[in-house]
């Protein structure tokens, strides 16, 4: 009976170990917690189809924006943690929005498998071409002479560019009107029209409008000068310091994902960034690769955590 027994829990685990190491052997979903068109979206689209072509299975983006993305955060806690639902995510969810809303259904610490950080990019501060605003230094005069009159757009309550407003306003001893929208996308066109003041935006996700004339860059939040805007100074060359920020955008699964499926997501995720068809066009819109480890991840997790805690903190935001 005990070997009878043992041949079975063998085969069991053979099984298990089979059915890991196939993986993936239906089609496996991508949640992007925020609308199509942003800079987390971009990258779920940029990865989907070279993870599809790898594996011969379909890798579907599922859109599921609200809550400054902690709708989607949610959903991926609640999903089995069996390979075929990963979180595509910006900072935001794992590390801002947990200290901005009451009652999130997830512990951004303790509910997520972290795979890696896949790409970073700095902010850019923009005004509308027509602004009379030509420099950084323009803007804090206006917002010192004008306090609260001048609005900044963002993506949406808890976000990079939210909380990178915040914290140039604390380190300017200034304050603006912060105007959340629902994703980047209509945030950039009343950025265009005028209807709004200014915004940190994603350098990837406006470094087209830039181009074409339709968004005035003036300052960076990066430590040096980026190479696809190599004439927009940093915010310390324009005599702001310490509001060095990169936006970033990761790659995560619910706890409990078996070790042999997350070392195989591990390594096709990091190729596929590391593909020249996603690397070379990423590159050129101003996101840096990082492809680092999960152990490397929960470290950087942890650091970004407790900083923006403390910009949250200091200046008293809140958004319940």
């Amino acid at each position: 009976m005990k070997k009878l027994i043992a041949i079975a829990v063998l085969g069991v685990s053979a099984l298990t170990a089979q059915s890991q190491t196939a993986w993936p052997a239906k089609p496996v979903t991508l949640v992007v917690p925020f609308p199509p068109g942003g800079s987390t979206d971009q990258v779920a689209r940029a990865l989907a189809p070279r993870l599809g072509d790898r594996f011969k299975q379909s890798f579907l983006v599922d859109n599921r924006a609200g809550a400054a993305g902690t709708i989607g955060a949610a959903l991926v806690k609640r999903a089995p943690a069996d390979g075929y639902t990963f979180f595509v995510t910006s900072l935001g969810p794992l590390v801002i929005a947990p200290h901005l809303l009451k009652n999130l259904q997830y512990d951004p610490s303790n509910d997520f498998d972290l795979i890696t950080v896949a790409v970073q990019s700095p902010n850019v501060l923009v005004v509308p071409t027509a602004s009379p605003h030509k420099s950084v230094a323009d803007v804090i005069a206006f917002l010192k002479a004008h306090p609260d009159k001048m609005s900044f757009a963002s993506a949406g309550n808890g976000t990079s560019d939210h909380l990178t407003a915040e914290l140039f306003w604390q380190q300017t001893g200034t304050h603006g009107v912060h105007v959340p929208y629902k994703g980047g996308a209509p945030a950039h066109t009343d950025l265009m029209g005028g209807q709004v003041d200014a915004s940190f935006q994603n350098i990837n996700a406006v470094v087209q409008y830039i181009r074409a004339g339709k968004m005035r860059p003036l300052a960076i939040t990066s430590a040096k000068r980026s190479p696809v805007l190599p004439d927009v100074p940093t915010l310390a060359e324009s005599g702001v310091d310490n509001v060095v920020v990169t936006s970033w955008q990761a790659i995560a699964s619910p706890k409990g994902l078996p070790p042999a499926i997350r070392d195989k997501a591990y390594q096709a995720f990091t190729e596929a960034l590391r593909d020249p068809a996603v690397k070379d066009p990423f590159t050129a819109i101003g996101f840096e690769l990082v492809a680092n480890t999960p152990a490397e991840f929960a470290a950087f997790q942890k650091a970004e955590y407790a900083r923006w805690k403390k910009v949250i903190e200091t200046g008293k935001i809140t958004i319940d």
